[in-house]
């Protein structure tokens, strides 16, 4: 379905959206503090430390949505911040309806993976699996929907952000790649699962009245 609101309030919606998603990621920050630690047991845990994902626990499944919104310390929140809003506003910018539906496959699929596949003990969080899913929505989306506005939006986030793809690599101990190799994954499949659809056509209207010869005309 075309998005039929005005270009300008498309923009300004999709901005102050993603103002409020990095407001509440630095208020949450804020709460916990600088560098938190996380200990077995401490009943005043740090919220990343609850809410993070600890893999394959069951009780833990339900927390890879809030633990894209956690940071531990605001390093790990200001390295996501800008690209966020970046991708965040370019991928929004289309419809927040459908960005909202991207954002929800991105974490989802990023999460699963980070909950089945990472190491035993330990807790991830951050929204970087939500950045490299934006940044592969991005990437594709052009392609996907045959539209050259979304086209050059790719090649341009691909010049100037394609070195994030060394980000999929475990090449960098305490980061998890994993949540950033499915969450490129999740943006990638985002783009084919949630394009736009073609317009529907609207068939002719049939003239009123009988059909057959005029009258007045030998039958």
């Amino acid at each position: 379905m075309v998005n039929r609101t005005p270009r300008g309030r498309r923009a300004v919606q999709a901005g102050l959206l993603m103002l409020g998603w990095l407001v509440l990621m630095w208020v949450l920050t804020a709460f916990d503090g600088d560098n938190p630690r996380c200990f077995p047991g401490d009943p005043d845990a740090p919220l990343v430390c609850d809410l993070g994902v600890e893999p394959r626990q069951a009780g833990e499944l339900l927390d890879i949505y809030p633990a894209a919104f956690m940071h531990f310390g605001y390093d790990h929140l200001i390295a996501n911040s800008v690209p966020l809003l970046i991708f965040g506003f370019l991928a929004a910018w289309r419809g927040i309806a459908r960005f909202l539906g991207v954002c929800f496959v991105i974490i989802t699929v990023s999460g699963l993976g980070v909950w089945l596949f990472s190491s035993s003990g330990s807790i991830t969080a951050g929204a970087s699996g939500v950045v490299f899913g934006l940044f592969g929505y991005l990437l594709v989306r052009g392609f996907v929907e045959r539209d050259a506005v979304d086209i050059t939006v790719g090649i341009t986030v691909f010049l100037l952000y394609g070195s994030l793809l060394w980000g999929v690599l475990p090449t960098q101990t305490g980061v998890s790649w994993l949540g950033h190799l499915f969450g490129l994954a999740g943006g990638v499949l985002a783009a084919f699962w949630l394009r736009r659809g073609d317009t529907p056509r609207r068939r002719p209207r049939r003239a009123s009245g009988l059909s057959g010869p005029p009258p007045g005309h030998p039958g």
